[in-house]
């Protein structure tokens, strides 16, 4: 990017840190330890939502920072086959591998005691169906956005699978990009919320500069770009939501718009109906932002971390 770029100072600094997870290499941003005031406080893990990565939540971490006189101890990996975690070796991913490489991330980091935990939109998803099946692992779970996805039914199956099987003979491509500037010019098409100098950061971390052609490419994995083979079954995501034990922050922006991703097959209000089902939730909901509610309004989240993750 030109060096006149206005770019984003981080205020809390990450170290990168590296686990091996069900056999795969996983790159974490960690902020923090647990010494001093933080070691009485459990540590916070963030996982991030689809296409994105773990560095994106530098924003919050550093207006909860400020808020708390520090960092606390905060991990956020890059999800298997994003960020500069490896790729999964297989032509497509799975809903359950999520599931799996989290649970082995909090027993790595966290074998005796329950964490924090908190997941953005597909990360959201991950963090509900998790706290159900572990919840004697989770003390407070936030979900920022993660709506889960319409109903299917049945008979959807077939044509499911056939789809799926299609998509496996066809190679899967994201568009390459001359420069940075380029990169951070998409980050801000994608969120007009988005400040110039917090593209400029995150530019970088979301794409990176392929020798084979001098093009910068997203650090994701093409085929995530693949249809999901598995239905999405309520009634069974319902179940294990009800089994939550933590209390559960909610969090949404004022102008996100869901019809947008499925038309009239899902709404806010059939959401708010199932998410009835988790036995303590606080709901809350941020103006002025959409769906990266934690790029709009980092301080706002943070404010509503900071109080709900007090002890």
């Amino acid at each position: 990017m030109p060096d006149a770029a206005p770019c984003y100072r981080p205020h809390a600094l990450a170290r990168p840190r590296t686990l091996t997870l069900r056999g795969l290499r996983y790159h974490l941003w960690e902020w923090g330890d647990d010494s001093g005031a933080a070691a009485a406080l459990p540590p916070l893990v963030m996982v991030h939502g689809w296409a994105d990565v773990g560095a994106s939540f530098q924003f919050v971490v550093d207006e909860l920072a400020r808020l708390e006189g520090g960092p606390r101890h905060v991990l956020a990996p890059d999800w298997r086959g994003f960020g500069q975690s490896q790729n999964s070796g297989s032509d497509a991913y799975w809903f359950a591998d999520y599931l799996g490489d989290l649970d082995a991330l909090i027993d790595a980091i966290s074998p005796g005691a329950p964490v924090d935990l908190l997941g953005h939109s597909m990360g959201g998803n991950v963090v509900m169906s998790y706290a159900g099946a572990r919840p004697a692992r989770i003390r407070r779970l936030v979900n920022l956005e993660g709506f889960g996805m319409p109903r299917t039914q049945p008979e959807q199956a077939p044509a499911r699978l056939a789809q799926w099987l299609d998509s496996l003979k066809q190679p899967q491509r994201f568009k390459g990009f001359d420069s940075l500037a380029e990169v951070a010019a998409r980050l801000q098409a994608n969120n007009p919320r988005l400040s110039a100098d917090k593209a400029n950061w995150l530019a970088p971390h979301w794409a990176a500069l392929d020798d084979s052609d001098g093009r910068w490419h997203v650090r994701c994995d093409p085929a995530h770009k693949r249809v999901n083979a598995m239905l999405y079954r309520v009634d069974e995501i319902l179940a294990t939501w009800a089994a939550i034990q933590a209390p559960l922050l909610w969090v949404e922006g004022d102008l996100t718009d869901i019809s947008a991703w499925w038309g009239q097959r899902y709404t806010k209000a059939e959401f708010h109906e199932r998410l009835s089902v988790v036995p303590q939730v606080r709901r809350e909901t941020l103006t002025g932002c959409g769906h990266m509610l934690h790029h709009d309004r980092p301080q706002a989240v943070a404010a509503l971390l900071a109080e709900f993750l007090t002890p």
